[in-house]
C-alpha cells in the first residue's frame, strides 16, 4: 500500500505523531528560544552562548536522543518489527516521550534569572518552529518507511539534535515579518510623540546606575509634574516603543526614558524614536565591553544621546566618573552641568554622614540649603541623587520638593536593596554587573560593623579581554572586607580565587559551588543565632552563562 494513501494506518499515525513530536520539540527547545530572546534576537549572541557553554545543552540533547534510540531499537527487536509491518514499531516512542518529559521538567525547574517571556514575537517564532518540526518529522517517517526500514520510526528520536539549527532557521524565516512589525510599532510610537509637542522628554544613559537614577528622578520630578517613566529595565527600541504606546497618557507632562546599548549606534537609534530634550549621563564603564569592543566605543555610544539634544537642552554629567567628565568637556551645549562632590558641581553637598542605616546630608543651591535624610545607603546612591537633583532643579522643582522626595526614596529591587531579618541583613545587588557598582557594594558591605560579612557572587561577565583582570581585582576587594566568599559557577572562579588569595582571607573561607541554590544551602549551614550577619548577593549570571 502506498504510504500517502489516506487509508494507510501508517500515514494517519505519521500525521498525528508529527504533530505530537513538533509540540514536544517546541517544549524541548525552551532554552534555545530563551537564549535567542535574551540575545535580542541576534544570532551572534546565540552563537556566543553555544561557544561559551561549550554546547553543553547540545550534549544533553544527544543524551536524550541516543538513550531514546537505544530503547526504540531494543523494543523493535523484542517485537520483531524488522520482519513484519507492525504498529508495534511505534511502541518504542513511549520511552522517547518519557525521557523528553523528564528533560523538559528539569529544564523548567532550573533556576532562571530571566525566564522566557511569552511575547507575541515569541509566539510567532514558536509557531514557525512548530511547522518546521512537524514537516521534518513527517518527512523522516516517510523516508524511514520507504528506504530505511531497518531503523523504522526510531529516527524520530534524533530530531531534538536538529533544534540548535532549527531555532535560528525559524528566526531567519520570520525575520522579514518581524522587521515589518517592528517598523510599524516604531512608526506608531513616533506619530504619538509628534502629537505631543508639549511633552518634556528626558533620556538617561550610562554604563551603570541608569535604573536607579531613573527612579530617583521620577520621584523628584513628581513633586511638580505628572511623570511617565519606562518601567523595569525597558531600555531597548521595542521596550521604549511599548512605553510610548501603552504607558504614556495624555495627562503626562514628562517622559523619562532609560536608554541601554550593547553596540555603537544603539543610543542614536533610541534617540531617533524618543527625541530627548534633556539628559543625564551616569558614567562610562566597562560593562558590555565584549560587544562594544573598546571603552572608546562605549563612550562614543553614550555620547550619541548628548549629540541628539537640541541647543537649549539641559544635560548633567557625573563629576565622579572620568569618562563622563570627558564627555562634559567635549559637549558644545551651553546648559551642561557636572554633578558630584567636587567644587565644579553647581549643586553642593556637605555634612555628609553615610552609615549602614542610611545617610544625612545638606544640599546647597544658589545660596539656599536644605538638610536631607535618606534611607538609601552608599556613596554611589548619593551620586545618583545629585545627578537627578541637578536636572530636577533645572526643570523647576524646588529645593524643598527635592528634599521631600529624597526622604521618601526606596531602593530599587535587586540593586543594593537592603532586606533585614532578625540577625541577618541581606544586601541584594543581584542585578548589578558593573565594576563601579560592585565597588560601591563592597564599600557598603564594609560599613556594617560587628557583623560576619559574607559575599555570594559569580563575578562579572561581558568584560571582554579585561574580564579576568576585572574579577581578580574584585576578588582582592572582597578579600579585604569579607569573612567568607562563596563563588558561584566556574565562569570567573579562577580569577576571583586569585584575587582573594592575594589577601588575608583564610583559604577555607573561600567556598566554591556550581549553582546559586547550592550557595544558599551553604549559607544556611554557616548561619548561627548568636552572631549578626550581613550577606551581599553581588551580581547574578545571565541565563546565557548558566
Amino acid at each position: 500500500m502506498d504510504f500517502f494513501d489516506l487509508g494507510n494506518i501508517h500515514f494517519i499515525l505519521a500525521f498525528f505523531i508529527s504533530i505530537a513530536n513538533a509540540a514536544l520539540l517546541c517544549l524541548i527547545a525552551g532554552k534555545f528560544l530563551q537564549i535567542l530572546q535574551l540575545s535580542g534576537y541576534k544570532i551572534k549572541g546565540y552563537s556566543v552562548w553555544l561557544k561559551d557553554t561549550k554546547a553543553k545543552y547540545i550534549s544533553r540533547l544527544a543524551m536524550l536522543s541516543f538513550l531514546s534510540l537505544a530503547c526504540v531499537l531494543v523494543t523493535n527487536a523484542l517485537f520483531d518489527v524488522y520482519h513484519q509491518d507492525s504498529i508495534y514499531s511505534y511502541l518504542g516512542l513511549i520511552f522517547y516521550i518519557y525521557f523528553s518529559i523528564v528533560f523538559i521538567i528539569n529544564m523548567v525547574n532550573a533556576p532562571q534569572k530571566t525566564p522566557l517571556a511569552q511575547t507575541r514575537r515569541m509566539a510567532r517564532l514558536i509557531s514557525c518552529l512548530f511547522i518546521l518540526c512537524m514537516g521534518i518529522t513527517f518527512v523522516l517517517i516517510w523516508v524511514c518507511t520507504e528506504w530505511l526500514w531497518f531503523i523504522k520510526f526510531g529516527i524520530i528520536v534524533l530530531t531534538p539534535l536538529l533544534l540548535p539549527i532549527l531555532v535560528p532557521l525559524a528566526h531567519f524565516i520570520m525575520l522579514p515579518l518581524e522587521s515589518f512589525i517592528r517598523w510599524n510599532y516604531i512608526r506608531r510610537a513616533k506619530n504619538k510623540l509628534i502629537k505631543r509637542p508639549d511633552l518634556i522628554r528626558i533620556g538617561i544613559t550610562g554604563s551603570y546606575g541608569k535604573t536607579s537614577v531613573k527612579h530617583i528622578l521620577f520621584d523628584m520630578l513628581s513633586e511638580k509634574y505628572n511623570v511617565c517613566m519606562s518601567p523595569h529595565s525597558f531600555n531597548t527600541p521595542m521596550g521604549l516603543t511599548k512605553v510610548v504606546l501603552k504607558y504614556l497618557k495624555p495627562e503626562n507632562e514628562i517622559l523619562i526614558a532609560e536608554m541601554g546599548a550593547k553596540q555603537v549606534g544603539d543610543i542614536a537609534y533610541l534617540c531617533n524614536i524618543i527625541k530627548p530634550q534633556h539628559a543625564i549621563i551616569t558614567g562610562i564603564g566597562s560593562q558590555h565591553l565584549q560587544t562594544f569592543g573598546s571603552v572608546e566605543n562605549i563612550k562614543k555610544t553614550k555620547n550619541e544621546l548628548v549629540l541628539s539634544l537640541p541647543e537649549n537642552a539641559n544635560v548633567v554629567f557625573n563629576l565622579e566618573n572620568s569618562g563622563a567628565k570627558e564627555l562634559y568637556d567635549e559637549c558644545k551645549l551651553k546648559n551642561k552641568f557636572l554633578a558630584g562632590f567636587g567644587g565644579k558641581s553647581e549643586l553642593k553637598v556637605k555634612n555628609v554622614n553615610i552609615s549602614s542605616e542610611g545617610m544625612t546630608f545638606e544640599l546647597e543651591y544658589k545660596n539656599k540649603s536644605k538638610k536631607c535624610v535618606c534611607s538609601l545607603i552608599g556613596k554611589h546612591n548619593l551620586e545618583n541623587i545629585l545627578l537627578s537633583a541637578t536636572l530636577a532643579l533645572k526643570l523647576g522643582v524646588s529645593l524643598e520638593g527635592i528634599a521631600r522626595a529624597i526622604s521618601e526614596l526606596q531602593p530599587v529591587a535587586h540593586r543594593l536593596e537592603v532586606i533585614r531579618n532578625q540577625n541577618i541583613t541581606v544586601l541584594d545587588d543581584a542585578f548589578n554587573s558593573s565594576v563601579e557598582g560592585s565597588t560601591a557594594a563592597v564599600e557598603v558591605l564594609s560599613s556594617f560593623k560587628d557583623s560576619v560579612k559574607i559575599c555570594i557572587t559569580p563575578g562579572m561577565v561581558e568584560m571582554g579581554q579585561e574580564e579576568f583582570k576585572v574579577n581578580e581585582n574584585f576578588g582582592s576587594q572582597l578579600g579585604n572586607v569579607c569573612d567568607y566568599v562563596i563563588i558561584v559557577n566556574k565562569v570567573n572562579q579562577e580569577a576571583l580565587k586569585k584575587g582573594l588569595e592575594s589577601t588575608k582571607i583564610p583559604k577555607e573561607n573561600i567556598i566554591l559551588v556550581d549553582t546559586l541554590k547550592l550557595a544558599k544551602q551553604k549559607l544556611g549551614e554557616m548561619i548561627s543565632p548568636d552572631k549578626n550577619y550581613v550577606v551581599l548577593f553581588e551580581n547574578d549570571l545571565p541565563d546565557n552563562y548558566t
